[in-house]
């Protein structure tokens, strides 16, 4: 007798067992923490100075997230695997929180509480309305109430 999920192409295989959603996260984040890379590459910054190109990353990150699920759950029909390889993976792998609370450390161990109180404050402030823009500008780039959008259905 045949075990029908040793039958099944793997293809199918793979997305029962959810490993399709797994590989197009671990692809996506690949692409995101490359692409974080180089931004800290452009922009690099000693312990003790202010992380700008962390700063430009996260923000940057969040607007892009704001953008995405408008354009996902308003705008249009993706494929399954869209919201995950772009939003969980891409852009989850391009911002870094974790390091902005390493660089936070830092500044406080250079001797810069000021700094790294303004650093620890700005982030998630600046990152929460980077994603509200990002939700307003795609919905009036789509003609659409920044307000009250008119959910495709």
């Amino acid at each position: 007798m045949s075990d029908v999920r040793t039958a099944a192409p793997a293809g199918g295989l793979l997305r029962r067992k959810g490993l399709d959603v797994l590989a197009v996260i671990a692809a996506g984040g690949v692409l995101g923490a490359e692409a974080r890379y180089g931004v800290g590459a452009l922009i690099p910054h000693t312990p003790d100075a202010w992380p700008w190109s962390t700063l430009l990353v996260n923000l940057s990150g969040c607007v892009l997230i704001g953008v995405l699920m408008v354009v996902i759950i308003e705008l249009m029909y993706g494929h399954r695997l869209l919201r995950p390889f772009l939003g969980v993976g891409v852009l989850g792998g391009y911002t870094t929180f974790s390091t902005a609370t390493v660089e936070v450390l830092s500044l406080m161990t250079a001797g810069r509480p000021g700094a790294a109180f303004g650093y620890v404050i700005a982030t998630p402030v600046l990152s929460v309305l980077g994603c509200g823009i990002g939700v307003v500008a795609a919905r009036l780039l789509a003609g659409r109430s920044p307000r009250r959008p008119e959910v495709a259905r």
